[in-house]
């Protein structure tokens, strides 16, 4: 079914992201789309507010401030991983204008399946560039320029070690189930067949079953965990529904 055009995107970014990864996305959406990608609290250039608390419910919370302060009034909400939780918990509260939700290999609702052992590591790995040279070719797999490494591998090393933890050992563990039956806008779940960070298995048993019913799966073949970066044609052929 068509749906009806909006003037505004609010795009929310993976851990230890930034919003600028939606750049290549930006020039994909019709003309007169207004594209907003902000940091998010701890990553980029983003400080935390003061008391700021690093869960869901308060990136949430954040993301609903930013919205006020930007007068969005008739927006498309676009959640990328860490940013997709965020993005599931907020339109829970049924906000004022939100029209859909696109949700790009997100955290699911449940706690995310993250072995013990690899969050051991990826709390040990904060600030080494190393790791974070080997975490980009993990959750990648479509061929990208070096320049989008550099950019992924910096965004990564400037993320601050509060909200790196926290993601880690909080809200990835986070069970937002109960609040899956409030969403009352038509949703569009996108997952490459190679992520290596949330299998698409994953999306397909912990994230689908909980969308409203028709909710469609877009495979995207051969992409990695970093949708916008990997396939930005078809993250925009999403937020154009």
């Amino acid at each position: 079914m068509p749906t009806t055009a909006v003037s505004a995107v609010l795009a929310l970014h993976y851990w230890a992201g930034a919003g600028h990864e939606f750049d290549a996305v930006r020039p994909l959406l019709p003309a007169g789309t207004q594209l907003f990608a902000p940091d998010l609290p701890g990553f980029g250039g983003q400080r935390a507010p003061a008391g700021f608390d690093y869960s869901v419910g308060a990136y949430a919370d954040w993301v609903a401030g930013f919205i006020a302060d930007n007068q969005l009034t008739d927006y498309v909400l676009v959640g990328h991983s860490l940013g997709g939780k965020v993005a599931l918990a907020l339109a829970a509260t049924r906000p004022a204008g939100l029209r859909r939700l696109v949700l790009l290999a997100p955290s699911p609702p449940s706690p995310e399946p993250i072995a013990d052992d690899d969050r051991a590591a990826a709390l040990a790995a904060y600030g080494r560039p190393a790791e974070a040279e080997e975490t980009f070719h993990k959750i990648t797999r479509a061929p990208l320029a070096d320049a989008v490494r550099q950019q992924v591998v910096a965004d990564n090393l400037r993320s601050d070690q509060v909200a790196w933890d926290a993601w880690l050992l909080g809200g990835s563990l986070e069970d937002l189930t109960a609040l899956m039956g409030e969403i009352a806008v038509p949703c569009h779940l996108l997952a490459g067949t190679a992520d290596a960070a949330i299998p698409l298995a994953a999306q397909r048993a912990q994230t689908l079953p909980l969308l409203p019913p028709g909710t469609p799966l877009t495979e995207v073949p051969g992409a990695g965990h970093l949708l916008p970066y990997e396939a930005p044609a078809a993250v925009a052929a999403a937020i154009r529904g």
